[in-house]
């Protein structure tokens, strides 16, 4: 099956096969990133062998899928997500687990569609406009890059993203979804008070587990991670 999204991009996936034909699984990277990092292959291999049928995106402008890097906005990669969703074959649960800037995606995701029955957040980002500034602030849009790598150009169409989105709080207070939401103690770059300040923010059934010693790609935990998501998802998922 090749998945598009609205422009035609094409959206590159691997899908871990499982026992449950009912549920699929989402795992959503963050920005920089692809499908193929050791922490998406990872807890992707680790669901799946657990029962969870475990389906990695890259989105567009990312890894081998389609488009430009430089239009690889949040708002763009919630379309992605939709467009995905949109060919998801027979009647499915849907978990959706973002990391990093994947997390932001699921959070506004989710509050525009409720498709998405149960969502995991590792290391989610919450306060976009100030991750942007305290990453990016001082590098000038469509010239500089993002830390300095050549093939992550920094655009204006990102800068312009993440500032209009500001923070997903508002956005994250309406969603009833079950919400797992993971984070290191370590990690200096998606800070953990986003997590801590979502957490509070959630109404709907909710937990909040911190990793210790854990930085923000969870090197050395993934086993952990694994086995809080299928606790989670053996609670939260029907069947």
């Amino acid at each position: 099956m090749i998945v598009r999204n609205r422009q035609g991009e094409a959206i590159d996936y691997t899908l871990h096969d499982a026992d449950r034909d009912d549920v699929l699984v989402i795992f959503g990277h963050g920005v920089t990133a692809n499908k193929d990092r050791p922490l998406s292959v990872g807890v992707a291999e680790r669901l799946a062998a657990k029962g969870w049928p475990t389906m990695r995106i890259s989105f567009a402008g990312n890894g081998d899928s389609g488009g430009r890097f430089e239009d690889a906005t949040i708002l763009k990669e919630v379309d992605d997500l939709h467009s995905v969703l949109d060919q998801v074959k027979g009647p499915k649960q849907i978990v959706y687990v973002g990391h990093s800037m994947g997390g932001a995606v699921g959070a506004l995701a989710t509050a525009k569609d409720d498709r998405i029955n149960v969502l995991v957040s590792l290391a989610g980002m919450v306060r976009t406009k100030a991750f942007y500034e305290a990453e990016f602030g001082d590098v000038t849009p469509d010239e500089g890059f993002m830390w300095e790598d050549e093939n992550c150009p920094l655009s204006s169409q990102y800068a312009e993203s993440m500032h209009l989105i500001d923070n997903t709080l508002i956005a994250a207070r309406d969603i009833r979804a079950p919400w797992l939401i993971l984070h290191g103690d370590a990690d200096d770059l998606v800070l953990p008070k986003d997590s801590e300040d979502l957490f509070l923010t959630l109404r709907g059934k909710k937990k909040h587990v911190v990793i210790e010693g854990a930085y923000h790609v969870f090197a050395e935990h993934y086993d952990q991670l694994a086995d809080e998501i299928d606790g989670w998802l053996k609670t939260h998922v029907k069947g």
